[in-house]
């Protein structure tokens, strides 16, 4: 199983931003765009995640709403499989399923094209996006694609803020890869 050396992590952790009391006190957002606009740190991003899914036998890569987009989609095309938005509710314009998740105050849901995965039951399905804290959304993300009739044999992030406890619990449905861990 490839994970990532030491200095593809430091390429990659350094060039996250880090905001304070973003977006309330307390708390210390992540700041992907950073990551994205270095052409070095993105490219060590991609070039690790191709290496660690080419030999995975996925069918589709599906990306969480929105920024799983930008790394799913890329990674798709670099694999040559199909890739699956999975979309917060009502946006999409087909026929679909949803899930819905809780939040700190409240409820929201998430969706998928009930035909997403194609005809091929059990299609290998990697979902990926950009943090995972306290799970609700991949755990939802994850529950969709299974529904579908496809497999989701594992969730991919960016970032893993660990303290939080959401990998733990995305554990129980499948296997979690983080690739810089936040405790």
């Amino acid at each position: 199983m490839v994970t990532l050396s030491e200095t593809e992590r430091q390429i990659i952790e350094s060039s996250i931003r880090d905001i304070k009391d973003f977006p309330k006190e307390g708390i210390v957002f992540k700041d992907i765009t950073t990551l994205l606009n270095n052409k070095e740190a993105y490219g060590v991003l991609m070039n690790h995640l191709y290496e660690r899914y080419k030999e995975y036998d996925l069918d589709y890569i599906a990306g969480i709403d929105a920024r799983g987009f930008i790394f799913g989609a890329a990674l798709a095309q670099m694999l040559h499989l199909g890739f699956v938005p999975i979309r917060k509710k009502g946006k999409l314009p087909y026929t679909t399923i949803s899930e819905k998740y809780a939040l700190e105050y409240g409820v929201d849901e998430i969706e998928v094209h009930i035909d997403a995965f194609g005809k091929k039951k059990g299609a290998r399905v990697l979902v990926i996006d950009d943090l995972i804290a306290t799970g609700g959304t991949a755990n939802a993300a994850a529950t969709l694609v299974n529904q579908t009739g496809a497999k989701c044999v594992e969730c991919c992030f960016v970032i893993g803020l660990s303290f939080l406890e959401g990998i733990e619990k995305l554990k129980e449905k499948t296997e979690v890869y983080s690739l810089i861990e936040v405790h």
